[in-house]
């Protein structure tokens, strides 16, 4: 029996009023900002916290909002210390920065120029704005009056977003943090902006910060602060008060028994220790050394009279909460009095401060997820068929799956996060093949935009292959124009071949193999059959005069006829309406649709250029597995959620992890999921099914899985399989029982809840914060085992109905609830989760734990939680008690 140990600093927010509730559950997944044009914005990058915004964008000033609608003359006004940009609208009116997801200007920006039908000579003076507000992504496009505009707003934007993003994607970076934090919420507290903070002004921001103090004690802090007695706080005396606010008990206590352990001081020995027994670290000696001096402070022992250097902090004394230093360099001791003499100078050796070490705890180097911040590492030279690839669903939709818009820009995020397989369904346009969910009502979207868009945004995340996943409706002449737009688009990286004399295939080529290229996959298992005997036959003969085309017979559909029914029920019964109609003025016509009802099957027709564009990703249908069912490597099929959902309850679970280990699978979600909403891809991925696609437009638990599973391995959008999915059947025979102990300590600044504009909801009462941890298990797991005692285990042959952790599929453990403490409460509770797996400890990979951080009284029907994180277990870093 295995009991893994997490002793855990639960959710530390920067919360600086941007993020609504919605974005804060997916805080570690969901925030990236890449600018292709003019170079990633990264998070890791150098933050200024002097950078100064110019007078003109504070005070306001006027620009075109352009929308498709109409463009309006608009005042425009940069609000750095509240971190938003603000101007009149009749919905909101304000970008909070840190939901900015992309900038885009000049070329960048051109799709939106072109679609909304302006001239080339603004594109230099366009910014656009891609944004979430209330779960659902939206842009604003602004169009500066002069070049010199254009330039200090995009610069000043850029610039605030990055450190605004930058402290929002990882912790450290504390002076900074601390700066941005103290600013914007003085800047929030001074209603009448006089530079003076009542105690009334003071306990309503203690109000906003979800923090609950009784008079009596928020007079004696407000005191502390104002040691003049002027009745007010300034701003240095606001920044005390903050101090006192943002101690953290529950971290002085661990530091403080650290220090009584080892004779009063973290030294390098000491908190190599603390590293080794308690954070389970893997770091080499040397690794550790330089974690530590970026956290360590040396103080100086001069043998001549200066001034007296700050002193470790005894251990028996109350721990100092000064500001922390800067993570990334450590502080160095005030340069000598130019009027003194001073002798040589020994130091003592280095050793970690309080200050020191909670900057330690909150910072990357410390990180639950520390895989997601490193570079690509597995081995990428396996074929294809034995690595998960990030895949999105109906890529080109960016809400309904019935009556949702068609754009390029779910193409954009989508590979912008890694995404390596999208979706098109293509149909004949006027004059060239468009994308629109077809029988649906949902808007078209140019083919030539879309494959652009991939060229362009294709392998700035990753630089390995991108699958398109193509439904072709389109007729013969415009599968033409189709293949010559991708060549146009993808030149040498579009993997092309000849139909005639192309040799069989004996595996897939590895990531590595097809590194930059974009392939194509269409489905058609009749073309496959005619491939095989042109092959056959060329084989055999001399070669032939090459046809134009194929025909072939009317194709099944791969789409399972319960999704398509279900999919397509609203708008089946709009058409139908609308086809009764039509139908009785015909026959008052007397030219009835049903004299030419019976028409012989037609033959499908498919253009030779396009089949040599389908080389190692042939789509077919589903015949089966074994026997008489042989399918070559380069053949995919795809199985509706529904029927893998079959396959897996139907025992034929091992036969598809067979057939996976040299072939590609595609899953995707079943018709009735016409809000987009998401399964767990999880539970197909421990069948073996690689390409598992994601409705990328929706925030949910299946969203925030693939989101985590696809941070590691460098974002590379490949992750190797784990080994009994790819080697010999008899590892899925191993089964081995787990328990999951967490210890839940505190968490620090939850978010206050949002309106639909973005705006903080100050009136409700505070919050009563508890902490639900859930372990999600794909369905090799039976009935999760009970636990009695820590060191007695059994497993029981059922649970009692709404036990917690009663689905075999999911173990749920809460702590209590904090009453009125929404900012620094603490649980300090151990919850214990049973699970097991099949296949080795590698089969953790697919074990996804989700921290929920929830009100005492939430509804999971109406209401949101507080804040989610969701991550692969085998991913977690572990801990114990100090």
């Amino acid at each position: 029996m295995e009991i893994l140990t997490y002793q855990t600093t639960c959710f530390h927010f920067f919360h600086a009023g941007g993020t609504t509730r919605r974005e804060a559950m997916w805080l570690d997944t969901v925030i990236t900002n890449t600018q292709p044009t003019h170079g990633p914005m990264s998070p890791t990058s150098p933050i200024e916290s002097d950078f100064a915004v110019p007078d003109a964008l504070l005070n306001g000033q006027m620009m075109t909002k352009v929308s498709e609608k109409k463009s309006k003359r608009v005042s425009f006004r940069l609000d750095p210390d509240a971190g938003c940009i603000l101007y009149k609208s009749s919905k909101s009116g304000v970008v909070s920065l840190e939901t900015i997801k992309e900038i885009r200007s000049g070329a960048g920006a051109r799709y939106y120029r072109e679609q909304f039908g302006l001239p080339m000579n603004v594109e230099q003076r366009w910014l656009t704005l891609i944004y979430i507000l209330d779960g659902a992504y939206n842009t604003l496009h602004m169009l500066a009056d002069t070049q010199e505009s254009f330039v200090m707003w995009n610069a000043a934007i850029r610039k605030l977003v990055a450190v605004r993003q930058g402290l929002m994607a990882g912790l450290g970076e504390v002076d900074v943090r601390e700066m941005v934090w103290t600013r914007q919420y003085w800047k929030g507290a001074d209603g009448n902006s006089d530079r003076k903070l009542s105690l009334d002004e003071v306990e309503r921001l203690c109000w906003r910060l979800n923090a609950r103090f009784s008079k009596k004690e928020l007079k004696a802090m407000f005191h502390d602060a104002d040691p003049d007695n002027k009745g007010y706080l300034d701003y240095t005396g606001f920044q005390s008060f903050v101090h006192t606010l943002k101690r953290r008990p529950e971290i002085e206590k661990i530091y403080k028994d650290i220090c009584t352990a080892n004779g009063g001081k973290v030294d390098f020995a000491v908190f190599e220790k603390f590293m080794r027994r308690t954070q389970h670290s893997t770091l080499t000696p040397d690794e550790l050394k330089v974690v530590f001096a970026k956290y360590s402070w040396t103080a100086p022992v001069p043998t001549a009279t200066t001034a007296p250097s700050p002193a470790v902090p005894d251990a028996s004394q109350t721990v100092p909460t000064a500001p922390a230093p800067a993570a990334t360099t450590a502080p160095s001791p005030a340069a000598p009095d130019a009027s003194q003499t001073v002798v040589a100078t020994p130091v003592t050796p280095p050793v970690l401060t309080y200050e020191g070490f909670s900057s330690f705890l909150l910072s990357s180097d410390n990180a639950v997820f520390p895989e997601k911040n490193q570079k690509i590492w597995q081995d990428m030279t396996r074929p294809m068929s034995e690595y998960y690839i990030s895949s999105s669903h109906n890529t080109y939709l960016v809400g309904h799956q019935l009556i949702g818009v068609s754009t390029i820009e779910g193409y954009i995020r989508a590979l912008l996060h890694s995404c390596r397989s999208v979706e098109l369904d293509i149909y004949d346009g006027d004059t060239e093949p468009v994308i629109f969910h077809g029988n649906t009502l949902t808007s078209k979207v140019s083919v030539r935009d879309v494959c652009n868009a991939i060229a362009k945004y294709a392998f700035v995340t990753s630089p390995y292959p991108v699958l398109i996943s193509a439904e072709i409706h389109c007729g013969i002449k415009q599968q033409d124009v189709l293949v010559k737009i991708m060549v146009d688009a993808f030149g040498e990286a579009l993997i092309r071949a000849p139909v005639q004399g192309r040799p069989a295939l004996s595996a897939l080529p590895s990531p590595e193999d097809l590194k930059g290229k974009v392939m194509l996959k269409a489905k058609n298992l009749y073309v496959v059959a005619q491939l095989d005997a042109l092959r056959a036959k060329s084989s055999t003969s001399a070669p032939a005069a090459q046809p134009a085309v194929l025909e072939v017979d009317t194709p099944s559909d791969d789409s399972d006829p319960e999704d398509e029914s279900s999919a397509q029920k609203i708008t089946g019964e709009i058409k139908h309406g609308m086809h009764e109609l039509k139908e009785k003025w015909r026959r008052v016509r007397g030219t009835s649709s049903t004299d030419n009802a019976k028409k012989p099957k037609e033959k499908v027709k498919m253009s030779f250029n396009l089949a040599s564009l389908l080389v190692y990703t042939v789509g077919v249908k589903c015949h089966g597995f074994g026997g008489e069912h042989r399918y070559a490597p380069e053949h995919i099929f795809s199985l509706s959620e529904s029927k893998a959902n079959k396959l897996l309850k139907t025992g034929t679970m091992h036969d598809l992890v067979n057939h996976t280990k040299d072939h590609v699978v595609r899953i995707y979600p079943k018709g009735m999921r016409v809000n987009s909403t998401n399964y767990q891809p999880h539970r197909f991925w421990a069948a073996g099914a690689q390409v598992v696609a994601i409705n990328w437009q929706t925030f949910d638990l299946g969203y925030t899985m693939n989101q985590a599973m696809f941070q590691r391995n460098g974002r590379a959008g490949f992750v190797l399989k784990p080994n009994a999915l790819r080697g010999k059947d008899e590892l899925l025979e191993k089964r081995s029982k787990h328990v999951l102990e967490v210890t839940i300590i505190s968490a620090h600044q939850l978010p206050r809840q949002k309106d639909s504009t973005g705006h903080e909801i100050v009136e409700r009462s505070i919050v009563d914060p508890l902490v639900e941890v859930t372990l999600h298990i794909p369905d090799w797991t039976t009935p999760p085992f009970s636990i009695k005692s820590r060191s007695t285990l059994s497993l029981p042959l059922s649970l009692p109905p709404g036990s917690p952790g009663a689905s075999s599929r999911m173990v749920t453990e809460r702590t209590r609830a904090v009453m009125n403490n929404g900012y620094n409460p603490v649980w300090r509770e151990t919850l214990r989760l049973p699970f097991d797996t099949v296949g080795g400890k590698e089969m953790q990979d697919l074990v996804f734990v989700q921290f929920s951080i929830l009100e005492d009284d939430y509804d999971e029907d109406d209401d949101e939680p507080i804040a989610r994180y969701c991550t692969p277990l085998s991913c977690l870093e572990k801990g114990a008690d100090p």
